[in-house]
């Protein structure tokens, strides 16, 4: 198995959980195992790693870097989204901090049968649980022209989402991801395919995140995540596009704001207490030494915060 990962903001995530040895923390987004490998190195064994991904290749990779410090760790394969779950068929009630690394690892991208890349020719599957049902083929093929107007535009943010869906439901059936990839281009007009940006790249990034249901119900899992930290324990999330980060945003304020009744109300009548506490007011980015060695790292933001 050819897996290659580079985690991305390592120092800047291990610092911002300020982990205590004999805390329990979760890796929501297991990947290569760099982060969770820092992770565990710190705690003593009192202490438990929870290493989580839908990904059988990540699992499998993760548990040979993590071989040392197997006693310390409960692998389990599934969506972090259902943190709650997780934890409770585990029978853990609270852990101590949360990592989330959202969207695609570097394996996933650089493995050309997965589908995810628009530079490899493959089929169109583009899951990151290979036993979904949903694959980017039965997007790009069954999907209406409204369907397809619709998400690539809120998902890829793409000017041209209505041109593109048009061309797709003409020239169906699509079966590799260049077939894709030419399609778009032919859709995309010649000055806008000059900006320097791959013109199938915003069109992919809304293909995956309907496949894989990333952005839905991303803002609820946030909330999960932070109602199952310890008073003092962390959430840090790294969010890799606008989307997911106006997500991880909005919903740390929502957590942070306690009451919302209106200001004329003489008394709080929503009992809606403060869960978080912010640490980041700005995201933290990525060090110009961390772009020199990994250029994926360049679009990622780190948020953290706190519960109260």
């Amino acid at each position: 198995m050819n897996f290659h990962h580079s985690s991305v903001l390592l120092d800047e995530c291990i610092e911002a959980l300020n982990i205590r040895p004999d805390g329990i923390y979760v890796d929501c987004t297991l990947g290569g195992g760099g982060h969770s490998l820092e992770i565990v190195k710190r705690l003593t064994n009192g202490g438990i790693l929870i290493g989580i991904d839908r990904d059988s290749n990540a699992l499998a990779h993760a548990s040979m870097v993590l071989a040392e410090f197997a006693e310390r760790i409960r692998f389990v394969k599934g969506n972090s989204f259902n943190i709650r779950q997780i934890l409770a068929e585990l029978e853990i009630e609270s852990v101590d901090g949360v990592l989330a690394d959202l969207g695609v690892s570097s394996h996933q991208l650089d493995e050309p049968s997965r589908g995810f890349s628009y530079m490899h020719d493959a089929p169109l599957d583009m899951r990151m649980d290979e036993t979904a049902e949903l694959s980017a083929s039965d997007v790009i093929n069954t999907y209406s022209e409204a369907e397809l107007t619709r998400l690539i535009f809120a998902y890829g943010e793409e000017r041209f989402a209505r041109r593109i869906a048009s061309l797709i439901v003409k020239q169906r059936p699509i079966n590799t991801t260049l077939e894709l990839v030419a399609v778009i281009k032919q859709a995309i007009p010649a000055k806008a395919r000059e900006s320097g940006q791959h013109p199938a790249k915003r069109t992919f990034q809304a293909i995956r995140i309907e496949v894989n249901g990333e952005i839905e119900t991303l803002g609820q899992a946030i909330e999960d995540m932070a109602m199952v930290l310890k008073p003092q324990g962390r959430i840090a999330v790294i969010s890799f596009h606008s989307l997911e980060d106006r997500a991880v945003k909005t919903t740390f304020r929502k957590l942070e704001g306690g009451c919302t009744c209106p200001r004329e109300f003489p008394q709080c009548v929503c009992n809606n207490p403060q869960t978080l506490k912010i640490i980041t007011r700005k995201p933290i980015t990525s060090t110009a030494g961390e772009l020199e060695t990994n250029h994926r790292a360049r679009s990622a933001k780190l948020r953290v915060a706190e519960r109260v």
